[in-house]
């Protein structure tokens, strides 16, 4: 993703909670600190598909605005 971002491409990563930090840390040490990270619930493992698409109807349009806004559009 860093590559991308460094290439002028609109990029963001989703992450649960547990890894948000270690996703803030790498964007940083990749040289792309201001790398967008969307947070969404932790876990995905284990729990059932209905609640993974749950979480993902709400992230979907979240993500979609970062994007957008980092894009200027």
């Amino acid at each position: 993703m860093a590559n991308l971002r460094k290439r002028g491409l609109t990029t963001a990563v989703i992450c649960s909670g547990p890894f948000m930090k270690l996703g803030q840390a790498q964007a940083r040490v990749f040289g792309v600190p201001d790398l967008p990270l969307l947070l969404i619930p932790h876990p995905l493992g284990g729990v059932s598909i209905e609640q993974v698409q749950a979480r993902a109807e709400v992230a979907v349009p979240l993500f979609v605005k970062l994007v957008q806004e980092r894009a200027g559009a």
